[in-house]
């Protein structure tokens, strides 16, 4: 049969999407694009773009990229490796039930998880208020005055709190005690952070090692991590009658039914919310909490979201005190915190909203009573179980039976912990069910029924809780489904997320979180993984890790990655500690000195003051480029003592630097390390590898350049790869190889976010990397050419060209017309775009990276905003628009500004619908903006009372 004139065959996929999912302007479309620029071809940008003395010599050769069917075919062989039995190991770690109208709705929901974080507060009322109510639960279950918007782990957390107590004591001591009932993982990193610093970690009783004369602050874990219900009240006395700071390690769900910390005179409390509705994901991502005593606010780390007023008096969300975000302060900081986990702590406040404080009591209560049951059934069978009192964890004492009895708990389907060579433990939570204590009590030899147990109590009554908690009126909102969805809509409907709109934010590399790459991350056969199960039942997970690690390899040249690291600053800091522990292992302690240039991130310097170096800044040329000169008489100067210098590569301003492999050199030939900062390396996959230059460590943004989504502020992931001879000295952990060193509480940090940079790769393969990489240079080298003559870019190469950002400079036109960067960020918001980086790394400039996800449509509905914002300017230059009564002095314009008295010297349309702007799919901020100095005058960090709510809605 002949085929009719029309039909002919093509070569199009309609099955592989790659086009389409993460490179987004058309073949077509880049033509125009390039055209504008001035080049025949993408290759002959790339050729004027990227240095030929950087270039790979030869393509990224993997096999065929699968299409997305393959791909999630892939992801589901792959986790059904993993063996799901019920984890009663505890240690930090639970059972939840995430309820599904918070999965569905904010886990699994591009308007939550693609958001940026809220440093613009009008485009971020929705995830403030949930911020906000997180930090009013943690508040209220700590009995503390002021908490948090949540930090990246509990271990983690307790390391910043003993950082943070050594700061504020009065005392002169550098000895920090911690209760020997700790999980050994925050032991672990309470260790990692003191030593480099100059602080003895001592473990032990505090009812009987603890000298409360002799130490600087002390840290409780609450329960303990074998059961242990103690009251710390006269030990946390005898440590303030010495000037010493307290921490409590407090579980949340035992804080509905125990006295809480601040009740015992706790100075501070951290802990991890994940119990609140958050999969333990093989470790996370997960919130960890810290809450603080008032007068301790100014000095507590990461961020803290408070209650200010809009340009109308109106009440607005915002972050206050931002300054005390420690990267801020540079070498001076002690902390490099600069990010958290709120799409987790989103969901774990929820979580409180949706049970409100009779839920979670009941929830905390039947966990108990499960508890007491299952002890009570070991008793019967003749085992000693400590302790009397407990909450959901108890340790009973086996002898020579453990094995016997681990094992016999496998073939029962269950985990249990084992502890020392005779006793093991069990942590109860959520999910356990009647089948699984009588599970249990088969494993220890004896065959109940749970009815034939009699529950009951053993809490210790002394400490039973009084005070009321969670009485915001937020917190016993109706909480039929339908409520609380529109709830979650509402708060979502206020925020500019990625679904929306791009985010051309410098840095930060806001791309495309695809939604075939986001599916598996739900899948029990992820997400309820114990982070501590035996190894055999995670073979899933060490399959993704190992071929993602080799790929990453692959990308950047380096021999080994640790995936530990669960943010960037993290990932910092864990390269540096590595970088350390080489010099230490090979007799030169004494490098201590660490090179950075002065146009670093302020996560470099602080990163390096934790790691227990001594920061030297080096010059910038007025190009941008770091002042070679200066640096090779640094590095000449400190040649005895240099440890390593960090660099950011494209540099910070956005440009390739020619010299990058001579200051590699430089460095070398006088014995330091060279750490190259990973921030930009969507710029670089396919085209150049790190490890090739002359890199012996980075970090890589897995939230930026391979696709995990920012979520808010948070999840990340920053793991490192290291050069050959680096690889023995990366972090270990105390659950996996017993090494000390672990930067995280997990081995494998936020493991169950992996899936997403790992399918990303696969259904890319190394052509389609390498691809978007180009396309991501093509779209910021189009913004500049579209504005040149508007703005001038700040930085560029020899050649005229930027790498995937640019910055542009806005100065000129505050001396001109009075408008400020700030004005032209807030005047974006009513083109219904995200601002970009703001005054970084250059005060007065916007630094711009589209990514490759962009269309060209897209791109040029930002830069028809940014030429309109130009002539707005230049109309109050030419006399033509009141110079303090403007578009632009007032933005952004709220749907209120559309009724009302109308005073101003400019229309509502003018306001409201700027060029850029999307007349039917409008967005429309929900406040003016927001009154930055009255927020941290009059500093409100919990939920105001249910009343301005609902005049907020009239």
């Amino acid at each position: 049969m002949s085929l009719p004139v029309d039909f002919t065959f093509t070569d199009y996929d309609p099955y592989n999407f790659a086009d389409r999912r993460h490179i987004g302007p058309s073949p077509a479309e880049m033509e125009a694009m390039l055209a504008t620029i001035g080049y025949d071809s993408l290759d002959a940008l790339i050729d004027d773009t990227v240095p030929a003395s950087i270039r790979l010599k030869t393509p990224l050769a993997w096999d065929k990229p699968l299409t997305e069917r393959e791909a999630l075919d892939k992801m589901r062989e792959t986790a059904n490796r993993n063996k799901r039995l019920v984890s009663l190991i505890g240690q930090g770690y639970y059972g939840t039930i995430t309820p599904p109208v918070i999965q569905r709705n904010i886990l699994e929901s591009p308007a939550w998880y693609t958001a940026y974080t809220p440093y613009q507060p009008e485009i971020s009322q929705g995830r403030l208020e949930a911020l906000l109510n997180y930090q009013t639960m943690v508040s209220d279950l700590t009995g503390l005055d002021i908490a948090n918007a949540s930090l990246l782990d509990e271990s983690t957390a307790a390391a910043e709190a003993m950082a943070m107590a050594h700061r504020v004591t009065k005392s002169k001591s550098n000895i920090f005690f911690a209760d020997e009932n700790c999980h050994p993982q925050n032991i672990a990193l309470l260790k990692t952070r003191a030593e480099p610093i100059g602080i003895t970690v001592i473990v032990g009783d505090p009812f009987r090692d603890l000298d409360p004369e002799n130490v600087f602050g002390a840290i409780f874990q609450y329960p303990g991590t074998y059961g242990h219900v103690h009251d710390f009240t006269d030990v946390i006395g005898k440590l303030h009658a010495h000037g010493a700071i307290a921490t409590v390690i407090a579980d949340p769900l035992a804080l509905c039914l125990l006295k809480s910390p601040g009740e015992m005179g706790a100075d501070i409390a951290v802990g991890s919310t994940q119990r609140f509705g958050v999969p333990v994901g093989y470790g996370g991502p997960h919130a960890a909490y810290m809450a603080v005593k008032d007068e301790w606010k100014r000095s507590m780390p990461g961020r803290l979201v408070g209650v200010s007023i809009d340009a109308r008096g109106n009440r607005a969300y915002r972050l206050s005190l931002q300054t005390r975000e420690q990267h801020i302060r540079r070498e001076k900081a002690t902390s490099n915190i600069c990010t958290a986990q709120v799409l987790l702590a989103v969901m774990a406040s929820m979580y409180a909203v949706f049970h409100g404080p009779k839920g979670l009591k009941a929830i905390a209560q039947s966990v108990h009573q499960k508890t007491v049951r299952l002890a009570r059934g070991l008793e019967r069978l003749g085992y000693t179980v400590e302790p009397g009192t407990f909450f959901d964890t108890i340790t009973v004492e086996v002898g020579k039976l453990q094995g016997v009895i681990l094992n016999a708990a496998v073939a029962e389907e269950v985990n249990l912990r084992k502890i020392g060579q005779n006793r093991i433990g069990i942590s109860l939570d959520e999910r356990s069910r009647p089948v699984t204590l009588e599970a249990v009590w088969r494993a220890f030899g004896g065959n109940f029924l749970t009815e034939d147990i009699e529950a009951g109590y053993r809490l210790p009554e002394a400490m039973l809780r009084t005070s009321e908690y969670l009485t915001h009126p937020i917190f016993h909102m109706n909480r039929a489904e339908s409520e609380m969805t529109r709830y979650i809509r509402r708060l979502s409907d206020r925020d500019l997320a990625l679904d929306r709109a791009m985010i051309p934010l410098g840095s930060c590399t806001m791309k495309l979180n695809a939604t075939a790459e986001m599916l598996p991350i739900t899948w029990p056969e992820f997400s309820e993984i114990h982070p501590f199960v035996p190894e055999d039942q995670a073979r899933g997970y060490r399959v993704m890790i190992d071929d993602l690690s080799a790929k990453l390899c692959d990308i950047t040249g380096y021999d080994a990655f640790s995936m530990q690291p669960n943010s960037g600053a993290q990932g910092e800091y864990a390269g540096l500690l590595t970088i350390r522990n080489y010099h230490i292992a090979r007799g030169e302690g004494h490098r201590d000195v660490c090179l950075i240039p002065t146009s670093a991130h302020g996560t470099n310097p602080a990163s390096a003051q934790m790691a227990g170096m001594k920061v030297v800044p080096v010059k910038v040329r007025d190009n941008g480029d770091i002042d070679v000169d200066d640096f090779r008489a640094l590095a000449e100067k400190y040649a005895a003592n240099l440890s390593c210098i960090m660099i950011t590569y494209p540099s910070t301003h956005g440009v390739f630097e020619e010299t990058v492999r001579e200051i590699c050199d430089i460095a070398h030939a006088h014995g330091g390390q060279v750490y190259m900062d990973g921030a930009n390396m969507n710029a670089m996959v396919g085209l150049s590898r790190p490890g090739d230059i002359g890199s012996d460590v980075s970090h890589l943004n897995l939230h930026k350049t391979f696709c995990i989504p920012h979520g808010g502020g948070g999840p990340g992931m920053g793991p490192i790869g290291v050069k050959a001879h680096l690889a023995p000295h990366l972090p270990g952990h105390p659950e996996t190889d017993g090494a000390e060193g672990a930067v995280s509480a997990a081995p494998f940090g936020s493991a169950s976010i992996l899936p997403i940079s790992w399918s990303y790769i696969l259904m890319m393969g190394g052509e389609g990397l390498t691809q978007a990489t180009k396309v991501a240079i093509l779209n910021a080298n189009y913004i500049a050419a579209r504005l040149k003559g508007a703005y001038d870019v700040l930085y560029k190469s020899d050649k005229g060209r930027v790498a995937h950002e640019c910055i542009i400079d806005t100065r000129p036109l505050q001396a001109t017309s009075g408008v400020t960067v700030e004005d032209i960020a807030k005047r974006l918001i009513d083109c219904g775009f995200h601002a970009p980086t703001m005054s970084w790394p250059v005060a007065g400039t916007l630094m711009i990276e589209p990514t490759e996800s962009e269309t060209k449509a897209e791109i040029d509905r930002f830069c028809d905003a940014m030429l309109a914002i130009r002539e707005e300017a230049r109309a109050i230059e030419d006399g033509r628009m009141d110079k303090l009564n403007n578009p632009l002095k007032n933005a952004p314009h709220t749907v209120r500004d559309l009724v009302g008295e109308w005073d101003r010297p400019y229309s509502r349309e003018a306001a409201c619908f700027p060029p850029g702007s999307l007349g039917v799919d409008k967005y429309w901020p929900p406040v003016n903006r927001v009154d930055n100095v009255y927020g941290d005058r009059n500093l409100v960090c919990a939920c105001p009372p249910m009343s301005e709510y609902r005049e907020a809605a009239e």
